[in-house]
């Protein structure tokens, strides 16, 4: 193996520092957001804070009554259609009117909190 080769020569600090001091392109301005390595430190602080809880949601008691009555009015309709206990004979209707109910009972649900 050989030994790397050693650069001699060159400048590897900005020209016009000294050792032993800071060159103005260097300092680090932590209030400025664009300082030069990007550095933003926040103070920390000495006590933990809890977030702040948005208003509290709570749904009316009517909400899931409705949900559930959707749904089950949905289902029992397709049901008794299937079974051919709906009145004035197989019709298009209520299967519609069945899945709008089982629908209106989802959209409730997505509302419920």
């Amino acid at each position: 193996m050989t030994a790397e080769k050693r650069r001699k020569g060159g400048r590897t600090t900005p020209k016009g520092t000294q050792p032993g001091r800071v060159h103005a392109t260097h300092r680090l301005d932590t209030s400025d957001a664009h300082s030069m390595h990007g550095q933003n430190i926040a103070e920390a602080s000495s006590r933990y804070t809890p977030p702040v809880l948005r208003e509290q949601r709570v749904s009316p008691t009517w909400v899931p009554i409705l949900m559930f009555a959707l749904l089950g009015l949905g289902t029992l309709v397709i049901l008794l259609y299937y079974l051919g206990f709906v009145p004035g004979g197989r019709n298009n209707w209520y299967l519609f009117s069945g899945l709008l109910a089982v629908l209106g009972g989802l959209y409730t649900a997505t509302k419920y909190h």
